[in-house]
């Protein structure tokens, strides 16, 4: 399914969201020194962004229960050798911070999703492609610093992500995987709400 063309979030959600991740101190650091990997198409993305939104929400810390911190990024070669090089540059990078950091190239995805979650993935052409995938739709966010400025990419549901309204994304339709993604959350966000169908 191709991605449909979707208005960008409102200027006063942008800079409430912008504000937030920067406020998770690790969210902040890994912008700063991401573009030093010299990657193509590289984002910071997923949980440790809209997560760090439902902390400051909730009055926790920024940085609390927040598992791990994605990386994605494209690069045509295909082979496990290729990521696992850049898995260990980054890891290098990012050892003196006290949490686990994640990298996906997103060019190789198709190789393995199927296997883990179930056939139908299909190959990506960028790291927004992979975005656009998440099994809920508003945490469908990601962000990346371009010459010093932050950029962010969320194409839908900001006023979802701020309310803690967990819906399945109809680009990647797995309802078991959507409902154990969604009752983790919930147990870590008490507040979320799930809705089982789009609005």
């Amino acid at each position: 399914m191709t991605r449909p063309p979707l208005d960008p979030p409102a200027p006063e959600a942008q800079e409430r969201l912008a504000t937030a991740i920067q406020s998770n101190p690790h969210n902040a650091v890994i912008l700063e020194r991401l573009p030093t990997l010299r990657l193509a198409d590289v984002w910071l993305v997923a949980g440790c962004l809209f997560q760090t939104v439902w902390n400051l929400d909730y009055g926790r810390p920024a940085t609390q229960d927040i598992f791990d911190y994605d990386i994605f990024y494209f690069d045509d070669d295909l082979s496990y050798d290729a990521e696992d090089r850049v898995i260990r540059r980054a890891r290098a990078l990012f050892a003196d911070l006290p949490i686990r950091v994640d990298l996906k190239n997103q060019a190789r995805v198709h190789l393995w999703y199927g296997e883990r979650f179930g056939p139908g993935y299909p190959q990506l052409r960028s790291s927004a492609d992979g975005v656009d995938r998440f099994l809920i739709e508003c945490t469908r966010v990601a962000a990346r610093r371009v010459d010093g400025a932050l950029e962010l990419y969320a194409p839908a549901r900001l006023d979802d992500l701020f309310a803690g309204v967990l819906r399945p994304n109809p680009l990647n339709l797995r309802p078991e995987l959507f409902a154990a993604k969604a009752a983790s959350l919930r147990a870590r966000w008490p507040f979320l709400t799930i809705a089982e169908t789009d609005a």
